[in-house]
């Protein structure tokens, strides 16, 4: 029907998007209020339903305020429009209870505690003083209580709570910014904090604020406290301590791996660490993110101890976004305490974040001192998020979890309901239908059944919360990944067919496709570094070029292979990559070379076999695996504890000569293309002998790999005329490089495509695998 040019009308609008759980049906009803409209609202499984009726002066203008300022944690995808004959009976605007209908909804993300309640949490006077879960429509856990949807307080975690008469009346009062806040509770009938002492301490257990009390104490005494989070255990210790903190390296068997340190205010982490606006918008922001900042020199604020990030040229910072974070550094009156906590991820090394109690106790014994934990469940894991900031204000995710997770990402174009189980490091999966993706919480490295058991978790309460029910699995292709045997499994659990392999870096071009809505009917130049991807030919891919679109890939260039002498065990010693990228070179190896030094003479003797009799050295084209080799062969590291280290002490290194030298190490490009790294060493190998310091080499290698990059492109832009590139892999974290390469390639033209939302890295596969999954033509008959 069409509403009339003046007069009286009714109008129904559907609200789409992240619209339950945030406060938005009081917010209507208090816009409604304001133009003195009747109508109701209420929640459906589609969203929010919203009925209207007044002068139309009115009615448009509420529509226009809806669409243009929605409560704070809202996230308003769509909003259909219906006019109505009008009824006239002119009563009050109402709110409805929730329909329970077939659709779906969103569900917002878990948001750090908002400035009202802080100011009741200080509050002597308020009834929410000290109360450790004190939350309201604007801020507090969602994603991590809920265990189906429509998102009711029935359908969390917090239904064995029943609210006492004062939190029934303030849920219950449109008018009150906790109603419908499905956590609220107050001291009288929400969760407690309990304090649970390691065994033979001899200490007794402690509740509520005898707990927080002690739980402070220990920190100050340099002790290690388990801390219950919202999506899981955190172990915590005073920063500024070395001996806990080095004590809780050696327990967690962390190796060298950087702690995140939790600040107390932003003046704190300012002490700590050179911000940009950009930087303090990204810590103060609801999501609360670890945010890897720029370290200052040790002035007049805390100082760290030097066991927080050894190597790395990076801190990661994040501020308070529980209630309990906030006692923990204390509130006015209470005893002085550390302003700065190590707070690092409740597990041991390789294993998944711990979220129930009783697995607490057993799985981190023997690294807290004690646990601080609560009687509010853990409906799934969710670990913290962790971003960077660029010189453009821009922001990498480079774990998009807590705060971020489930809220949906649009797709370019429509999926079929969709499950990909992303790879083997830095698992995250990917629930996928029509128009939209979800990914699901961090899960970390897919080493052991605790962590399969994590993704099947994760994967089940998705489902639930986003109603997908996959009719097409998605996996990595290569053979021996234990998430591709987790699909196959899940497939042959489920009746669906066999899962589409998608290759790792055809994967990662696609993630960034879709991350920037690009439908994929004309390829783009993807540059995919890397540290490990099974190539079509059996052998490591890594540095690859690839002329890509969802449907298919080919490989334009790549960097020229040298063998990977011991898989793993070669990764974990960049000494003996470096030994066999100079050999794959034609240099030799000079006694005096760092590399050379650092490797044992049973270590040389048996590479040299290995390489001369192709003995376990599958050839490898990986960037990252010529990172570590570059680490190397400047001495910033020789054996490497995890992963990324080698290649973190080299960016370290680069960023000290960033600003005071231009030199660059060109690559040599052969037929294929490939670009051929042996200039490069030869380069820095004679630098190296003329006493040029280690930043300086760093740094030239970073440009020489950024003028590579450059130079590929603009081979394969001439044999195929294309001009948009994609920058992805975990290497593109590296910010020196990602930030030089975008440089060198707007400044020729090209459209380039950086992630932001998705991470570069393993943690952005599963969207590319879905994608790509979904392009793949499927059997006659295939559901």
């Amino acid at each position: 029907m069409t509403a009339p040019a003046t007069g009286r009308v009714r109008r129904r609008l559907t609200v789409r998007g992240t619209v339950q759980g945030v406060g938005f049906r009081p917010h209507v009803h208090r816009l409604a209020a304001e133009h003195a409209l009747t109508g109701f609202v209420g929640n459906t499984a589609d969203g929010v339903l919203i009925e209207v009726e007044g002068p139309l002066p009115d009615v448009e203008r509420f529509c226009e305020l809806l669409a243009a300022h929605p409560p704070p944690l809202a996230s308003v995808t769509g909003i259909g429009h219906e006019d109505l004959a009008a009824t006239g009976t002119g009563e009050p605007f109402t709110i409805q209870d929730t329909r329970h209908t077939t659709g779906r909804t969103q569900l917002p993300p878990d948001t750090a505690t908002c400035g009202d309640c802080l100011r009741e949490l200080a509050d002597p006077a308020d009834r929410r003083h000290r109360h450790p879960f004190v939350t309201c429509t604007h801020c507090g856990p969602r994603f991590t209580i809920a265990t189906a949807m429509p998102y009711d307080r029935a359908a969390t975690t917090m239904a064995r709570f029943p609210m006492c008469p004062a939190c029934a009346r303030e849920y219950g009062d449109p008018l009150d910014r906790r109603f419908h806040a499905q956590p609220v509770a107050c001291p009288a009938c929400g969760p407690g904090l309990s304090l649970i002492p390691a065994e033979g301490t001899g200490a007794r257990p402690a509740r509520d604020a005898e707990a927080l009390a002690r739980a402070r104490a220990l920190l100050a005494q340099g002790r290690i406290v388990a801390v219950k989070g919202l999506g899981g255990y955190h172990l915590a210790c005073d920063a500024t301590d070395p001996r806990a903190v080095a004590t809780l390296r050696a327990r967690k068997e962390r190796g060298r791996k950087a702690f995140a340190v939790m600040c107390a205010d932003l003046a704190t982490a300012e002490s700590l660490a050179h911000l940009t606006d950009a930087e303090r918008a990204a810590l103060t922001g609801p999501e609360r993110p670890i945010v890897l900042l720029r370290a200052r020199t040790p002035g007049d604020g805390p100082r760290l101890a030097d066991g927080i990030a050894p190597g790395s040229p990076h801190l990661g910072v994040l501020l308070p976004y529980t209630p309990v974070h906030s006692l923990l550094f204390g509130l006015p009156g209470d005893p002085p305490g550390p302003r700065v906590l190590v707070m690092t991820s409740g597990n041991r090394s390789g294993e998944p974040i711990v979220t129930d109690d009783a697995q607490a106790l057993i799985r981190l014994a023997g690294l807290a001192d004690a646990w601080l934990t609560h009687d509010r469940a853990v409906a799934a894991p969710c670990d913290d998020s962790l971003l960077r900031v660029r010189a453009d204000g821009t922001s990498q995710l480079l774990r998009r979890s807590r705060g971020h997770v489930p809220r949906p990402l649009p797709l370019p174009v429509p999926v079929v309901p969709a499950l990909a189980v992303g790879g083997d490091l830095k698992n995250a999966l990917c629930l996928g239908e029509d128009d939209q993706a979800w990914f699901g919480p961090h899960i970390g490295d897919m080493g052991d059944l605790a962590a399969l058991e994590a993704a099947r978790r994760a994967e089940a309460h998705l489902t639930a919360l986003t109603g997908v029910t996959p009719r097409l699995i998605a996996a990595d292709r290569h053979p021996g990944y234990q998430s591709a045997a987790h699909a196959r499994r899940r497939a042959a659990e489920a009746g669906l067919p066999a899962p589409a392999l998608v290759q790792h870096h055809h994967a990662h071009i696609a993630a960034a496709l879709a991350e920037h809505g690009l439908d994929g009917t004309t390829p783009v130049i993807g540059v995919a570094f890397d540290g490990t991807g099974y190539g079509d030919d059996g052998t490591v891919w890594g540095g690859e070029i690839l002329l890509a679109d969802y449907r298919a890939y080919r490989r334009f260039a790549h960097l020229v292979p040298a063998p990977l002498p011991g898989g793993d065990a070669g990764v974990a010693n960049p000494c003996r990559q470096a030994l066999a990228r100079l050999w794959a070179a034609g240099i030799g190896w000079a006694p005096e070379l760092p590399s050379v030094a650092a490797c044992t003479d049973t270590e040389r003797a048996v590479l040299q076999g290995q390489l001369t009799h192709r003995i376990a050295c599958v050839p490898t084209s990986s960037m990252g695996r010529l990172f570590d080799a570059v680490a190397s062969l400047t001495g910033a590291c020789h054996r490497a504890a995890h992963e990324a280290e080698a290649a973190l002490a080299l960016e370290a290194l680069a960023l000290q000569a960033q600003d005071t030298d231009s030199g660059e190490y060109a690559f040599g490009f052969a037929p294929g293309p490939r670009a051929d790294p042996a200039p490069v060493l030869r380069a820095l190998l004679a630098d190296l002998r003329r006493g040029v310091p280690q930043p300086v080499l760093a740094a030239r290698f970073h440009r020489g790999v950024a003028g590579a990059v450059a130079q590929l492109c603009r081979q394969a832009r001439q044999a195929t005329g294309l001009t948009t590139v994609a920058l992805t892999g975990g290497v593109f974290a590296n910010a020196l490089l990602e930030e030089d390469s975008t440089a060198r390639l707007a400044a020729d033209g090209f459209t380039v495509l950086r992630h932001g939302l998705v991470p570069p890295n393993d943690g952005g596969l599963a969207l590319g695998q879905l994608m790509v999954a979904a392009h793949v033509p499927r059997p006659a008959g295939a559901r």
